[in-house]
């Protein structure tokens, strides 16, 4: 179970009405559960726009979250070898983002570039719809993260907190540095930076003060910035949504940084560098390889 998890809630086998997760009913939180999955196979989509047929996505969809999602799930929150080492992801750092950000560039790697990739110009057919998409995504990520405490209690209003923070201060950053950059700053960077801390605070949500989410904000809208500006054109990979640039290289961010600022102040027992536990670093980078390794390999797999 450590590894792979089991079936003994099969069919929702041992769950009655009266089932409690934390604080809600476990039916509640069953569907809770099934939304990042959800979330995840469509970060990968993100990566793969207009390279593979409907019929190979829907296979490959459900082999993954088969075998590559529901195992790492299982061992971050289902009492997996990480829980166990103590790695901390409050919402889903290894479990979402860095899982499926690595995912989506081993697909996109595999398919290769779209047709006319970097000949012809493939921006937003509409800045008005990402920029609404943006906006949805921040007002659900309120519940993505501080739901995650499955009670309505003080340290999921800290997370809906340092939730809102993060991601303002992380798209004014991305703001910031693409005008300094490119001389013209852009709404399109600007939703881009919201999501870039967003997902950068998801590990770290019901760990960090606000101080530490002001940062894990800051440094997740510039390490965006220079996953999609920078580095995606250095290495010439096709990733259409940037889901490896935002969300694979923010998950990292923010799964690191949960191992510098986890406080024990808003989570008792949870401590990270800068309160006197430097191991959660390396418990951090620990989860953090492992998840990468797993993910591209297993994703190989399912491919082929």
């Amino acid at each position: 179970s450590l590894i792979i998890g089991n079936l003994k809630h099969l069919m929702l086998s041992g769950i009655t009405t009266n089932s409690l997760s934390g604080t809600i009913p476990t039916l509640i939180f069953v569907l809770f559960q099934m939304t990042f999955a959800c979330i995840s196979v469509a970060i990968i989509l993100g990566s793969v726009v207009d390279r593979m047929k409907f019929s190979s996505w829907i296979v490959f969809s459900v082999l993954w979250i088969t075998f590559v999602y529901a195992p790492v799930c299982n061992w971050v929150w289902g009492g997996g070898w990480m829980h166990k080492m103590g790695a901390l992801d409050f919402a889903g750092g290894n479990v979402v983002h860095i899982n499926a950000g690595v995912s989506g560039l081993v697909l996109a790697l595999i398919l290769g570039k779209r047709r006319g990739y970097g000949k012809d110009a493939m921006i937003p057919s509409s800045v008005t719809f990402t920029a609404l998409g943006a906006a949805l995504l921040w007002f659900g990520w309120f519940g993505f993260n501080a739901g995650s405490e499955l009670a309505a209690d003080g340290v999921a209003a800290s997370a809906f907190m340092v939730t809102n923070t993060a991601a303002a201060t992380a798209g004014l950053a991305w703001l910031f540095v693409e005008w300094k950059i490119s001389k013209k700053p852009t709404l399109l960077g600007l939703a881009s930076g919201v999501i870039a801390g967003l997902v950068g605070i998801t590990p770290a949500a019901g760990f960090v003060t606000l101080g530490g989410a002001m940062v894990i904000g800051i440094l997740a809208g510039v390490i965006g910035y220079f996953g999609v500006a920078v580095l995606k054109h250095r290495l010439g990979y096709d990733d259409s949504l940037d889901a490896f640039g935002i969300h694979g290289l923010c998950g990292i961010w923010g799964a690191l940084a949960t191992g510098l600022f986890a406080s024990p102040a808003i989570t008792e027992g949870a401590s990270g560098l800068f309160y006197g536990n430097p191991g959660q670093v390396w418990t951090q980078f620990v989860s953090i390889v492992a998840t990468m390794a797993f993910s591209a390999m297993a994703t190989l797999a399912v491919v082929f």
